[in-house]
């Protein structure tokens, strides 16, 4: 069976198609399905330098942060790293109110 190559670029995929093809490719759902049925509000932020920016600290930080407080908020596959970001700041503001 022969496979069809797609010539598209990536911004001309609908959202909704390239979730398919990411599930597809990695092997993970969209967070916005995950997270125990919680919704996700679609802020996602990616990799250790997009939680170093969520949370303004450093790569170190980030990465305790990562594996620690907001763990639920974080699917990895491999390297590939994606946290919901609006459900990793409640998970931060809980932790720190202890």
């Amino acid at each position: 069976m022969s496979k069809v190559l797609d010539t598209r670029l990536v911004g001309e995929i609908p959202i909704e198609e390239f979730w398919v093809l990411y599930e597809q490719r990695y092997g993970v759902t969209p967070i916005s399905t995950q997270n125990n049925g919680r919704p996700s509000h679609g802020r996602l932020v990616f990799g250790l330098d997009g939680i170093r920016e969520l949370f303004h600290c450093s790569h170190k930080q980030a990465q305790f942060y990562k594996d620690h407080v907001i763990k639920e908020a974080v699917k990895q596959n491999g390297r590939k790293i994606v946290v919901d970001a609006d459900y990793a700041l409640e998970l931060f503001n809980e932790w720190r109110a202890k």
